[in-house]
């Protein structure tokens, strides 16, 4: 795809812009430019929705308000806490990454994309998300939202849209002086068009559907931690009774998390490490 002009990238600028005035999203995660709660925000928000983050995020932040106490909360507190947003090893991942900054950063999350990026849980969005909200760094970021509008407004008779064909535009009309703003604008454009337009992501080379969560393991490995949060230990055949699923699976599901750092053995029962 050719540059785009300067009169091209004004006029996208602006309608994103119009509306992000008119109708931008008033998120706590937004009033604030403290890393470690934009760091968060944005771990909460890579697979639940905008709705379900908002109470948890500030009931997270109340319970654990910074990287230290979090560095330091027994496992099944973290859990208890986190209950309700699903893909607990987000929850896992956020208290190492915590422990590892707090060890080796001084208790202070870095700034550079290239050193987030190492840090437990964090990928090439969530480093460049930080970096852009936190830090207002002009890095290219892209997720779902951005992505869905760069289709719409640049691929309109395109299937099959790769990424790789959005991110040279991403980065040609990013608002290099106030990178966390425009980003926050590019987010409630695409959000609404998805509401309006028949989510133009559908077109996008990458769009996969979310696959079923009834009897999936995300649903057992679910219901295994939210048996164990209470802290009394259980034996597999009182995990499997209160899960309400095949034997099989929570046994296969029970090895799992085991592996990953969740649970622990002791004896015949399981425990939260």
């Amino acid at each position: 795809m050719k540059r785009l002009t300067p009169s091209t990238i004004r006029s996208f600028r602006r309608k994103v812009y119009d509306h992000y005035r008119k109708q931008g999203r008033d998120l706590p995660w937004r009033k604030t430019d403290d890393p470690y709660h934009i760091l968060v925000s944005e771990i909460m928000l890579q697979q639940t929705q905008v709705e379900r983050v908002t109470g948890k995020y500030r009931e997270f932040l109340r319970a654990f308000p910074n990287l230290a106490s979090l560095a330091r909360a027994p496992l099944a507190r973290l859990l208890r806490i986190w209950s309700g947003m699903g893909y607990n090893r987000r929850a896992l991942s956020l208290k190492r990454l915590a422990q590892q900054v707090v060890a080796g950063h001084q208790g202070k999350l870095p700034a550079d994309p290239a050193e987030l990026i190492k840090l437990p849980g964090i990928g090439p969005y969530t480093a460049g998300a930080v970096a852009a909200f936190a830090f207002n760094k002009p890095v290219v970021v892209m997720d779902t939202n951005i992505r869905r509008v760069f289709i719409h407004e640049f691929f309109q008779d395109k299937k099959g849209v790769r990424d790789v064909d959005i991110l040279p535009l991403v980065e040609e009309t990013l608002d290099r002086k106030h990178a966390g703003r425009w980003y926050n604008a590019l987010m409630d454009f695409g959000a609404m068009l998805k509401s309006k337009e028949g989510n133009p992501n559908r077109r996008s080379a990458h769009y996969t559907r979310q696959s079923p969560f009834e009897n999936s393991n995300r649903q057992v490995r679910g219901r295994i931690l939210k048996a164990l949060v209470g802290g009394e230990p259980l034996t597999g055949p009182q995990i499997t009774k209160a899960v309400g699923m095949d034997r099989e699976q929570v046994k296969k599901n029970l090895a799992q998390l085991g592996k990953e750092g969740f649970i622990k053995k002791v004896g015949r029962t399981y425990v939260i490490i």
